[in-house]
């Protein structure tokens, strides 16, 4: 209480109090970001200050210096199962990439990365207390969820945006979550909630803004495409949204939304960040995942089976037929135990051995 009233009454006093500063909550004190905006004029020594919040403080009504050309926005997704194991890294994407097919196997099998069950990470979640400090305690899990909830509901929030029915609001919420993997139809979302089109439209964008609500959108050739082609709905913690969704047993689709996540935070720590998509045809045959990156296309296909066969690469068979000349090969993600290749250029990746 006493530097946030230093934060207040004299920011830049509290600014140059130290040659490196850590300033959390920093939302909670909008003239610091005008001290620290003079102190960089000043002095352009790149790392001084690092400023974190619970809330994107950029979307707060009450700020209005962006700090922009002076500052790199970061965002931290949830942790990974990596990081969850003391690891500090996301999955094994790089390797897809940097490393030739005929190298895969051997490289995948050489990590040393423990099995675990893919329910019980998506129960627990990347929050960083469900998943250490409660990580064999469910329903204290469950009791912080819940505060979570309404804590985001009625403070975060109400700072972001004006919310008039914090009921129905959660209610969208709940049936988003239900609907992780789809194809978001907000028209056929507000019918079921019982909300015009356009309410749900925002509040959708305000719980994406918010990094709550991750929209994957379509594969397509044509870049602005996928602009306005129907993206897919996921959340960025999966226990989140079996809380929101009132679900206890996670889904094929939770699965799907664990992988993705791991994607997330493999993208945000790049620069030349890759492009995260899925890909459907207008016959339905469909890939679950589709990265973009250095030129390549990467298709990627989940499946909570423990003994994945042929029968299960219909989809990045047609894609692969499709982009032979940008396609590596497919990865068929699966919940068994082998790395092996189904055909030549399909190989079988148990989900552990991935993220």
């Amino acid at each position: 209480l006493e530097i946030l009233d230093r934060a207040r009454r004299e920011p830049d006093a509290l600014v140059r109090s130290a040659d490196r500063l850590t300033l959390d909550e920093v939302q909670r004190a909008p003239d610091l970001l005008l001290a620290v905006k003079r102190a960089v004029d000043e002095d352009r020594r790149p790392g001084r200050f690092l400023l974190t919040g619970s809330a994107n403080f950029l979307l707060l009504e009450s700020i209005s210096e962006s700090l922009a050309g002076r500052a790199v926005y970061l965002t931290l997704w949830p942790l990974t199962r990596r990081e969850q194991l003391g690891l500090g890294t996301t999955g094994s994407w790089d390797t897809f990439f940097d490393r030739p097919a005929s190298e895969w196997v051997e490289h995948l099998n050489d990590s040393d990365i423990p099995r675990e069950s893919w329910r019980d990470l998506a129960a627990r979640g990347g929050y960083p207390l469900p998943a250490t400090a409660f990580f064999d305690d469910p329903e204290a899990r469950e009791l912080w969820l819940d505060g979570y909830i309404q804590t985001y509901l009625e403070r975060d929030l109400r700072q972001l945006a004006n919310v008039t029915s914090l009921i129905d609001f959660r209610r969208l919420m709940r049936a988003a979550c239900l609907r992780l993997g789809n194809l978001l139809n907000q028209s056929e979302l507000g019918r079921d909630v019982g909300m015009p089109q356009s309410t749900v439209h925002g509040h959708l964008s305000l719980l994406e803004a918010s990094y709550q609500l991750v929209r994957l959108p379509p594969y397509s050739v044509n870049r602005t495409k996928r602009l306005v082609k129907t993206p897919k709905v996921f959340w960025a913690d999966t226990a989140l949204a079996m809380r929101l969704a009132g679900e206890h047993e996670p889904r094929g689709a939770h699965l799907e939304n664990l992988i993705l996540t791991d994607l997330l935070a493999w993208r945000g720590a790049r620069i030349d960040g890759p492009e995260l998509l899925f890909w459907r045809t207008r016959t339905g045959e469909e890939v679950d995942l589709v990265i973009e990156w250095k030129g390549r296309l990467l298709p990627i296909e989940i499946k909570t089976s423990t003994r994945p066969s042929v029968r299960d690469v219909k989809g990045l068979r047609t894609f692969l037929d499709e982009y032979p000349d940008t396609s590596l090969p497919g990865l068929l993600i699966h919940d068994g135990d082998e790395v092996s290749w189904l055909a030549k250029d399909v190989l079988a990746l148990p989900w552990w051995k991935a993220v």
